[in-house]
């Protein structure tokens, strides 16, 4: 099906110091499945807030079903059928399920709960989904949220889908319903704009892909006429491979142990991680392993069981005293957790470890901007000034704060959780080398990671949890995607 149903021209954007998009010009077709791909930055996000009227470009027309708009907003988006599926959900957490995806659409003054429920229930059934109607959002995991996002679309009759980073919180099982959800979207006529930085979705779900680099439009290619390094070349602009960095192999030094350690979802759990090791966490969503990093680090109650580090028993009963022991961790959510986004970057970068930075009673201030700015350039984030706020970042600069505000503090154990979740091949390639490098100077690190090929490959041993509990433990020489499933799954 060749029938244009958007079309974008010549669409330019400037904020201060940066030109987000340069002259973009952009055809989407009725039925397509269209990924966008670019490193963060690239203007991809940018394109979708213009496509959706969230913002209005300094010039250029948008087309949709050949109707021309200088002027966009978001009325005239949902008058023509066009939903955004944002990266960060666009929920009400003190809401059921229900009630955000009817939000905004009870008629009268009234609202018929039974009716509501009634048809949650019948969206969740069409997207082979169990969901409690009347669970609230914030009592639901972030897999849980993602699904009550897309139900939203599906509930509003979406003709022109824009999915950014959908799959970053779905377990493989997951994932591969929701691509049964965008492949029935697409039979019915529907437009799916799908951004990933996941090469593997892809190619599996896409029918054409186009690239950005520098808020400009590079190339537009049939998926079933392009490969992965043509794509990664079209989106760094340079020959890149996608591989794993290489680092010293770890001490016998134990960097941090726990024992027995029990919380709310998390049951007599005992590892080590060795100076100079990155320990991989797999399991599948809802195995507890975010539970049990917040438990080390404090975030959450810490019920029975002993933490050690450096071979000293530690007290942690709030992030603070984490910190204090030299543990630190960058969490999944980045912008309810990781960062203020009304905040400047350099206020970010250095609150963690703000007493460093005192002159008497007063911030010295040359010694914040040296700090940020020392980050910023280490860690390659795009920002006109580090007195920008971070909620005018991309998804991955923002990512890339958290890391800057929690090396910052100089932790001697470091927890990723989702490292690379909505960052870009060219990113992950830096975050992956400056967790090696820190590898090599007796850092341990304990990474939570969903991305299989990311955990193989920078792992150098592997636990696996499954309902709270360690299922088990595999040494390098046993890596397999098989096995960790099989753990990961309950069958030792």
């Amino acid at each position: 099906m060749d029938e244009v149903i958007l079309s974008l021209r010549n669409i330019t954007k400037t904020y201060p110091g940066v030109k987000a998009l340069d002259n973009v010009s952009l055809d989407f077709r009725k039925g397509e499945v269209h990924a966008l791909l670019g490193e963060n930055g690239a203007g991809k996000s940018t394109l979708i807030k213009v496509i959706s009227g969230a913002i209005s470009p300094d010039s250029g027309e948008i087309i949709v079903n050949g109707q021309s708009h200088s002027q966009f907003n978001p009325h005239v988006a949902k008058q023509n059928g066009i939903e955004v599926i944002y990266q960060e959900f666009n929920l009400i957490s003190s809401l059921s399920a229900a009630e955000n995806i009817s939000l905004g659409e009870e008629p009268g003054r009234f609202v018929n709960y039974k009716l509501m429920n009634q048809k949650a229930v019948e969206i969740f059934e069409q997207m082979n989904i169990s969901i409690d109607p009347n669970a609230l959002i914030r009592d639901l995991p972030c897999s849980q949220q993602q699904i009550v996002e897309i139900a939203k679309a599906v509930s509003r009759k979406a003709r022109i889908l824009i999915m950014d980073e959908p799959s970053a919180p779905l377990s493989v099982s997951e994932v591969a319903k929701m691509f049964d959800i965008v492949r029935k979207f697409r039979a019915d006529g529907v437009t799916v704009i799908y951004i990933s930085h996941r090469m593997d979705e892809i190619f599996e779900i896409a029918d054409r892909v186009s690239v950005m680099r520098d808020g400009c439009y590079v190339d537009t290619v049939e998926i079933s006429k392009t490969s992965r390094k043509e794509l990664i070349q079209l989106m760094v602009g340079r020959d890149l491979k996608e591989s794993y960095p290489s680092h010293k192999p770890h001490t016998n030094e134990v960097a941090l142990e726990v024992k027995n350690i029990c919380g709310k979802r998390s049951y007599d759990i005992s590892f080590s991680v060795f100076k100079g090791e990155i320990l991989g966490v797999a399991g599948l969503v809802g195995a507890g392993r975010t539970e049990m990093a917040r438990l080390i680090y404090g975030a959450d109650k810490l019920q029975s069981g002993h933490i050690f580090v450096n071979g000293k028993a530690v007290n942690i009963r709030l992030p603070s005293d984490a910190i204090h022991a030299g543990v630190g961790l960058i969490p999944e959510d980045r912008k309810q957790q990781g960062c203020f986004l009304d905040m400047t970057i350099a206020w970010n970068m250095t609150i963690a470890n703000i007493r460093k930075l005192l002159k008497g009673i007063v911030i010295d201030r040359s010694r914040e901007r040296k700090q940020a700015e020392t980050y910023t350039n280490l860690l390659g984030i795009k920002t006109p000034s580090i007195w920008q706020k971070v909620k005018n970042l991309s998804g991955g600069n923002q990512q890339k704060v958290v890391l800057a505000k929690t090396l910052a503090t100089h932790s001697n154990v470091l927890i990723f959780d989702e490292p690379t979740r909505g960052i870009d091949v060219g990113a992950k390639q830096e975050i992956y080398t400056l967790m090696c490098d820190l590898a090599d100077k007796g850092s341990g690190m304990i990474m939570i990671t969903s991305d299989m090929e990311e955990l193989l490959g920078m792992s150098d041993r592997i636990i696996v949890l499954a309902e709270g509990k360690l299922a088990g433990t595999l040494e390098k020489a046993e890596f397999s995607q098989s096995r960790i499933l099989e753990l990961a799954a309950g069958y030792n």
